[in-house]
């Protein structure tokens, strides 16, 4: 019996371990351009590093779709699976990025709101521009009609008024991707990150997945209306620190207090309550670390179970709790990040 027992515990520890692996990164970039605002921005030179970093470190790089489907029906997928993703649709993704991701044979997904680039804002690329990227394997998905804060009410609009224009919003957006390309992926990437459950619901009950702006590695634990991406840019766009999230692995978060990032005016120190299977973690070298406030040790509730909890009220706009902890067994971190967005203290938005 004990032999059996023995067998049977390192059978489950061995498919824990595999079950950690299956993980996938998503990567997310705004600008290729050397004259753009570095906050969004890499260069051409930094993008075709980073992609020559992928190919010659045997990274599997598949699209978005693929990785959504996966997640959705639990399929495995390979170690090192990476996607790549561009949000709005900038005139510099279709001179810059899409030429280097074509020479390595990389697929990738635009996410784009259809107002700014029919009316031909700022520097965005043409609609025939994208009509032609979608012909040559781009995937065209949703990034909203106007890229519009989809978790701000107008004056005097009721909860439901708001959520049916929001839901109107998307299936617009979507309606006219489909019309354009033939595409419909069902995704739709928030815009400036931000949303809330109501959306995640509405969003879930169309099919959709969404993914945000949170930090993270994708897998079993990820929420498909929720699933996180590394933005790459600015000070996030070094190789060397980009390495660390490329091989970063899904946080085993069993259970949270709350997932919600829409904090109200009295909320600004929110507490966050993980429950994570620990197989692959030693609970003493959990961090986490609050977005400009440095690190925060957490504070264990339970042998499962911890807490983080900002010190100092977080401002208004958007913030984020990240946790990481090393992996026993693989060469990477376990990653978790939680959105939060707060308006300012009279209950208004801050305007960007």
């Amino acid at each position: 019996m004990k032999k059996i027992l023995f067998l049977f515990a390192c059978l489950w520890s061995l498919a824990s371990v595999i079950t950690g692996a299956n993980a996938a990164v998503i990567l997310q970039y705004h600008h290729i351009a050397t004259d753009t605002p570095s906050v969004t921005s890499i260069t051409p030179t930094q993008f075709r590093e980073q992609m020559s970093y992928l190919a010659d470190n045997d990274f599997k790089v598949i699209p978005l779709s693929e990785l959504v489907d996966k997640l959705r029906t639990k399929q495995p997928m390979p170690a090192k699976t990476i996607a790549i993703t561009f949000d709005d649709g900038y005139k510099n993704i279709a001179e810059n990025a899409h030429p280097i991701l074509k020479e390595f044979g990389f697929p990738y997904t635009l996410f784009v709101a259809i107002e700014p680039i029919k009316k031909g804002y700022g520097e965005m690329m043409s609609w025939q521009q994208l009509v032609e990227l979608s012909k040559e394997g781009a995937e065209i998905a949703n990034h909203s009609w106007g890229h519009e804060h989809l978790i701000r009410r107008l004056d005097g609009e009721s909860e439901q008024d708001w959520l049916g224009r929001i839901e109107a919003n998307i299936l617009k957006a979507e309606a006219a991707i489909f019309e354009a390309t033939g595409q419909q992926h069902k995704m739709l990437a928030y815009p400036y990150g931000e949303y809330n459950q109501a959306i995640q619901s509405m969003l879930a009950k169309h099919g959709f997945a969404a993914v945000g702006q949170q930090s993270g590695a994708a897998g079993e634990y990820t929420d498909l209306t929720a699933i996180p991406r590394f933005p790459v840019a600015g000070a996030y766009a070094n190789l060397a620190k980009l390495k660390v999230k490329m091989h970063s692995l899904p946080m085993p978060v069993l259970k949270a207090n709350r997932t919600d990032p829409q904090l109200t005016v009295e909320e600004s120190q929110p507490e966050l309550q993980l429950t994570l299977a620990l197989n692959d973690i030693r609970p003493k070298q959990v961090m986490c670390f609050v977005q400009g406030q440095g690190a925060y040790k957490p504070v264990w509730i339970d042998e499962n179970t911890f807490s983080v909890k900002a010190s100092k009220p977080l401002p208004a706009g958007r913030s984020r709790y990240n946790c990481t902890a090393p992996s026993k067994t693989k060469s990477g971190y376990y990653w978790f990040s939680q959105a939060w967005v707060r308006p300012k203290d009279d209950g208004t938005w801050i305007k960007e």
